[in-house]
């Protein structure tokens, strides 16, 4: 049992007095935490350089992902934009060419040249429409915060403009290159720490100007709302997204770029709107207004009221998930339980054809060349690695364009769908992967990931490092939990809110359907998620210790009580709720709370919680004080650890040799601790 400092810190919700005797480790800068999290990673490191699989899954892992990776390309003018790492570069190239022919490509942007330390990361960027300019965010270590840069393409220098305090925001350039849209937050030197994330406003800024002299646009009354702006390709119309928090619902707003009245109202339901494009007045939306799996809409701006939208796609059984407009068509995303298939349709809604695709897999990306009539996309699967294909809508068929090499034999393992009960009998979908003629014995170590919240789908995907798991024999599976969006918002609001607890039976389903089929046995079966998955697997070990013999909790929310009082946490009231200003709230929420439903006189699975220093989205409170409240109780010899990441945040735009060294910790330590 490990002893820490504990203060007397007591707090009151609704009559029901709380102890937080870790709060001090909310301070970054105390000393007692400084000490902390240095002795915390000193333990997990020694730890974890013991074990005698760290090397073998550090070199397995490096060789796996040392392979030439690609993004889909993006026509801005006369050229193609893309990303480009050779293998394992900490930071992908950005690229340009004016045809599809590597060969001809040449580089915008190498930010390993920048940065040797690859800790610089392209956040968001945007070609100005002649191509002369580019707009760049820059984000460091992991930080939600950018900030913005202009190159001239043409020369490679970088001009004096310099845009601060943005976050998640659009770069859209006005015609003539003159300048460009961005949103952003008050400068937080100005304002209280807690309000450094609120007052969000769209600016314009000319070209050659200082940030000072730029124009606001849109602001609002309301501290929660946030903007994202774009502009139609015809340089006719402005189409604002508001959004409050993290809610998937968003309203649309509008003006025409040529007019001096401000934005108003065009999709003003509480919904889930994305902007398709335009042909003259009328505006393309995906929408789930009206349609909880989604429909494409238009909207006529000179008889633009609701009752006269016009549905082009209607709701169907399954989810559009996204969807891209050419110059005489929509490519749709369609989610059909939990994996993509892709269906065009023409403007006026006539089906067109579905488009074959190679496996049962994902679309994580999809961009459209709008006058040449086609569209590209990125496919992936466990099994099949991120490739990049293109279609033309007039031949209605893929056709691969760039596709990776890998050390690997991928003929020899399979991936499969199957469904489980959950506790109150919902159908739960989940992917399992692993060697051909496995046999169930009940003793195959076994890997189980899962998210289950904020309308985000577990769609199959490719890791390199998932590879060097499934190599040695074992297996690697994925439930598709409620609360994302894998059938809908119905699917989503199920995992939400009071319906939270929902999420957590569908996971402890996912481990229980496992044993019961024989692939593993609960001392061999491993649970990993992060962010909101890393709650997951910290509440469900909490739950149910007796079911799993490792536990992984990355980057995890886990006070409940508070996590809405730090940086961004506040946006994620609608998903979560408020335990500190609602009864209600704090009811089901105190069920749940990781940190405050640890048990004193339990033996806890083996647990690394994985978080890191600068993540400024969770911040690594959640972590520290959920890591000294388990060691303080934990009565068993089972190695709670807690790894901190001094060198990136939440995940976004992490180097590629930290990504290598915290999987190849993963792994080892799941792999040592699981029974033989």
């Amino acid at each position: 049992m490990q002893k820490f400092r504990m203060d007397n810190v007591v707090d009151n919700y609704h009559d029901t007095l709380i102890a937080d005797p870790f709060r001090y480790l909310e301070d970054p800068n105390d000393p007692d935490t400084e000490e902390f999290v240095s002795k915390q990673n000193t333990e997990t490191r020694q730890y974890l350089n013991e074990c005698p699989e760290l090397n073998n899954y550090r070199e397995r892992i490096k060789e796996l992902w040392n392979y030439e990776k690609f993004s889909t390309p993006k026509k801005y003018g006369d050229y193609f934009y893309y990303f480009y790492n050779d293998g394992l570069s900490n930071q992908p190239k950005f690229m340009r060419s004016t045809s599809l022919d590597l060969d001809q490509a040449e580089i915008v942007l190498d930010l390993n040249k920048i940065d040797e330390s690859g800790q610089t990361a392209l956040s968001s960027y945007s070609v100005s429409p002649n191509g002369r300019y580019l707009a760049y965010g820059l984000s460091v270590s992991g930080s939600d915060w950018q900030t913005i840069l202009v190159k001239d393409i043409e020369t490679g220098q970088d001009l004096a403009d310099e845009i601060r305090w943005c976050k998640f925001t659009t770069l859209p350039w006005v015609e003539n290159d003159s300048g460009f849209y961005y949103s952003r937050y008050p400068n937080p030197n100005l304002v209280s720490e807690e309000d450094s994330s609120k007052y969000n406003k769209v600016y314009f800024h000319k070209i050659g100007s200082l940030q000072s002299e730029d124009e606001i646009i849109v602001q609002d009354e309301n501290p929660n709302k946030s903007f994202r702006l774009e502009i139609s390709k015809d340089y006719k119309h402005m189409i604002l997204n508001v959004s409050k928090g993290s809610s998937s619902a968003n309203n649309i707003w509008y003006k025409s770029i040529d007019s001096e009245e401000c934005f108003t109202p065009l999709i003003d339901t509480d919904s889930i709107s994305q902007f398709l494009g335009a042909k003259k007045d009328t505006l393309y939306f995906l929408t789930n207004d009206c349609a909880p799996r989604r429909r494409v809409i238009a909207i006529d701006l000179n008889n633009k009221e609701k009752e006269n939208w016009l549905t082009i796609v209607p709701e169907g059984m399954d989810v559009i998930t996204n969807a891209v407009m050419t110059n005489e068509a929509f490519a749709l995303e369609i989610m059909h339980n939990a994996h993509h298939q892709i269906m065009l349709y023409s403007h006026s809604g006539q089906f067109i054809k579905r488009i074959e695709l190679p496996t049962l897999g994902a679309i994580t990306e999809i961009n459209a060349d709008y006058e040449q009539n086609r569209f590209f996309f990125d496919f992936a699967s466990y099994l099949y690695p991120h490739s990049i294909f293109s279609c033309n809508i007039d031949k209605g068929k893929a056709q691969p364009l760039w596709q990776p090499d890998i050390d690997f034999d991928f003929n020899e393992y399979e991936t499969y769908q199957i469904f489980y009960p959950s506790k109150d009998g919902t159908e739960i979908p989940m992917f399992i992967s692993h060697k051909r003629g496995l046999e169930k014995n009940g003793q195959n170590k076994t890997f189980l990931y899962g998210y289950g919240g904020f309308n985000v789908p577990r769609i199959p995907e490719f890791k390199a490092s998932d590879l060097a798991w499934l190599e040695k024999g074992h297996i690697f599976a994925v439930a598709n939990l409620r609360g994302g969006s894998e059938f809908g918002e119905e699917w989503h609001q199920a995992g939400m809110l009071e319906k939270k607890h929902n999420v957590f039976d569908d996971f402890i389903g996912a481990a229980e359907f496992l044993i019961r089929e024989g692939y593993t046995t609960n001392n061999r079966l491993a649970i990993k998620g992060r962010s909101n998955g890393g709650l997951l697997t910290a509440a469900c070990m909490l739950q149910r210790p007796d079911l799993y013999g490792a536990v992984i909790s990355q980057v995890p929310v886990i006070d409940m009580f508070r996590y809405h009082k730090f940086t961004v946490g506040r946006f994620w009231i609608p998903e979560y709720g408020n335990a500190e200003t609602n009864p209600k709230h704090f009811s089901f929420m105190n069920k749940y709370s990781p940190l405050h439903n640890i048990r004193f006189g339990t033996i806890y699975p083996p647990l690394m919680i994985v978080t890191a220093k600068t993540d400024d989205r969770v911040v690594p409170m959640h972590s520290y004080k959920f890591a000294a409240a388990l060691q303080t109780v934990n009565l068993g010899d089972n190695p709670i650890l807690l790894r901190v990441e001094f060198g990136a945040g939440h995940g976004s735009g992490k180097p590629t040799n930290l990504l290598i060294e915290e999987e190849a910790d993963i792994y080892t330590f799941i792999e040592n601790t699981l029974k033989n």
